[in-house]
C-alpha cells in the first residue's frame, strides 16, 4: 500500500504487502509531482494495450464467467460487527458480475446489497442518482453507514455518491477506477463508448450520450471527482499495472490510498486475490450507526 510520509496509518489494514514490488514505479501522493499528472492529462484518452495484455483481458472474461457460475448464492448469518456493503458493477456490466465478490463478503459476515444497475451504460449523473437512492435504502434498512465497493465505472459512481452523501458512507473501495481521468481507456472501450453515444443520438434511450463525454454532464462529474473527498471516509483505489482497459495511472486518485494487484481489468471484480484483499480491508471496520 502506497502512502506519503505525512499520511496517517491506513484505515484499511492489509495482511500482506500489496504492491510493494513497484514502489519505484508508483509514487505516493506526497511524492507525486504536478508535472507527472500533467503528463497524464496530455496523453491521448485512448491507448492500445500490448497484444499479450489484450489476450489476458479476453481470457479474463471467460474466467469471470466461470467464477460467477461457481458462486452459488448461499445463506450466511450476518455478523452485527461487520459493516453492510453495497457492490457496484463496472461499465456495461450488471450486478451479476459482482456475484463472487458479494458472496465472499456475505460469507465473511457482511450484509451485501446489489446496486440495481444493469447494464451500467446510462448517463453518468442519472445512474449516480439511482445509486444514491439505492444507498439511502440500504442505509435505512441496516440503520448503518454503508461501505461501497465499485468496479471500474462503479467506483466512479461510488465516489460521486460518497461526496454527495458522506453521512451514509462508511468506506469506499474502487477497483480499476480511473477517477483522475475517466476517459483514459483503451481504444476498444473508446469505440464501445462512442457506439453508445451514436445509438443515443439515433433515439435509443437509456444510454450514454455525448454530454456525458464532453458536455455539462462530463464537467459536473469531473468537478466532483477533482474536488475534496470527505476526510472521515476511508478511500482505497486498487489498480493493476496489467490493466489492458484503463490507464492504471488514472487510478491514482490523490484522495485515495493506492493498492496494487496483479489482476486484469476485466477480471478484477472477481479475481481471488482482489476479493481476498477487499474482504481483509473491510473486516476490521466497525459499523457506525446513522447520525440522528
Amino acid at each position: 500500500m502506497k502512502r506519503g510520509p505525512d499520511t496517517p496509518p491506513s484505515a484499511f489494514p492489509v495482511s500482506r504487502d500489496a504492491g510493494e514490488a513497484h514502489t519505484d514505479v508508483v509514487p505516493s501522493p506526497a511524492e507525486r509531482s504536478i508535472e507527472w499528472f500533467d503528463d497524464l492529462m496530455r496523453l491521448p484518452s485512448a491507448f492500445t494495450p500490448p497484444a499479450l495484455t489484450a489476450l489476458r483481458e479476453n481470457l479474463a472474461v471467460l474466467q469471470v464467467a466461470g467464477r460467477i457460475i461457481q458462486s452459488v448464492p448461499r445463506r450466511a448469518a450476518v455478523d452485527p460487527d461487520r459493516v453492510p456493503v453495497l457492490v457496484v458493477p463496472g461499465f456495461a456490466a450488471s450486478d451479476l458480475a459482482m456475484a463472487p465478490m458479494a458472496e465472499a463478503l456475505k460469507h465473511a459476515g457482511h450484509s451485501t446489497w446489489r446496486s440495481g444497475i444493469g447494464p451500467n451504460i446510462g448517463c453518468t449523473l442519472e445512474v449516480a442518482d439511482a445509486l444514491e437512492k439505492r444507498l439511502e435504502i440500504v442505509a435505512e434498512r441496516t440503520e448503518r453507514r454503508v461501505a461501497i465497493v465499485g468496479w471500474s465505472r462503479g467506483g466512479t459512481l461510488g465516489k460521486i455518491v460518497a461526496v454527495r452523501r458522506p453521512d451514509l458512507v462508511e468506506a469506499l473501495i474502487t477497483l480499476g477506477t480511473p477517477n483522475t481521468h475517466p476517459l483514459a481507456v483503451s481504444t476498444t472501450l473508446q469505440s464501445q463508448i462512442h457506439l453508445l453515444t451514436r445509438l443515443h443520438a439515433l433515439g435509443v434511450p437509456g444510454l450514454l450520450d455525448q454530454d456525458c463525454l464532453t458536455g455539462e454532464c462530463a464537467r459536473t462529474v469531473m468537478s466532483v471527482l477533482a474536488g475534496d473527498f470527505p476526510e472521515d471516509i476511508p478511500y482505497v483505489s486498487v489498480f493493476s499495472l496489467e490493466d489492458g482497459v484503463i490507464d492504471w495511472r488514472a487510478c491514482l486518485d490523490p484522495s485515495a490510498e493506492h493498492v496494487e494487484v496483479g489482476a486484469t481489468h476485466m477480471g478484477m471484480g472477481a479475481d481471488p486475490e482482489v476479493v481476498e484483499l477487499v474482504v481483509s480491508m473491510l473486516a476490521p471496520r466497525e459499523p457506525r450507526q446513522l447520525a440522528a
